[in-house]
């Protein structure tokens, strides 16, 4: 009897570009059926925490919430240097300081909001929304800030805002490690040889990606906000690398220093990620 996996990933280009193989068919499924849902990051996140998936992609910060619940996967990850959400604004030069202004947050539990709280602490007012919706906002004036993820770190001056402060940089200096964004997950109710299993699938699905860097593209323009290739690819450049293969020794150390800043201003459970081994 074939087994059936609740499978959720991102609708960003690393991902649809990791798992092109696994959505198309091209990678040999280990006899797994997967069910499979594309959804926004922070809509992840929420039906990570209400346990609605086998196998999901979600921010490492919402994985802080049920770290007894799930284990996470070596490959897959978005972590590294040079990757993080960007403090942008419609004003050149202004600074988050006071709570008669707005910042805008891609959601609760992404890893974006939780750097915002860690390095402006109480310094404006924090409005959740889709992160699509934040360039526009900014460009409307209907908010002071925007913590912006995903491809607008590449399309944001052509959108004539202004870089506040890269979160990511702040990340690095203060810690020496890659700042870890998001991963995969799999639930502790699957048993070990199942989570081998789509383990496996999910590294041939981005092996085979990696060896054939545009037949991924159409599954990347049917998802993305941003149709320029280029653009796709850059997003691909940036967040698929070794650690998205195996997150290796420093990406264990990096979701550990995460997890420890996180619980030092209350938002964590104060328990560690553990990195499934096999």
């Amino acid at each position: 009897m074939t087994r059936t996996i609740r499978l959720a990933i991102s609708t960003c280009p690393n991902d649809t570009f990791a798992f092109h193989g696994l959505l198309t068919g091209a990678v040999d499924r280990r006899g797994l059926h997967f069910d499979i849902e594309l959804l926004d990051i922070e809509q992840l996140n929420e039906r990570l925490l209400r346990g609605d998936y086998d196998v999901c992609k979600a921010s490492f910060h919402a994985m802080l919430a049920v770290a007894d619940e799930v284990v996470v996967l070596p490959s897959g990850s978005a972590l590294g240097f040079g990757v993080g959400p960007l403090l942008l604004s419609s004003q050149p030069a202004a600074t988050p300081r006071h709570a008669g202004q707005l910042t805008l947050c891609p959601g609760r539990h992404t890893t974006a909001a939780l750097l915002f709280a860690l390095f402006h602490p109480r310094s404006t007012r924090i409005e959740h929304v889709v992160f699509s919706e934040i360039m526009p906002r900014l460009q409307s004036g209907t908010a002071d800030f925007g913590v912006c993820i995903h491809e607008g770190r590449f399309t944001w001056q052509q959108q004539g805002l202004s870089l506040v402060e890269d979160l990511g940089t702040r990340w690095e200096q203060e810690t020496a490690s890659p700042l870890p964004l998001g991963g995969i997950v799999a639930s502790r109710r699957l048993d070990r040889e199942t989570i081998r299993a789509v383990q496996e699938v999910i590294r041939d699905s981005l092996l085979f990606a990696l060896a054939d860097r545009d037949a991924p593209l159409p599954s990347m323009r049917a998802f993305a906000q941003e149709q320029d290739d280029s653009v796709l690819m850059q997003h691909v450049d940036l967040y698929v690398n070794a650690w998205t293969v195996d997150l290796g020794a420093d990406g264990r150390r990096a979701l550990d220093e995460l997890a420890l800043r996180a619980a030092a201003v209350g938002l964590g459970s104060g328990g560690r990620l553990e990195v499934w081994s096999g």
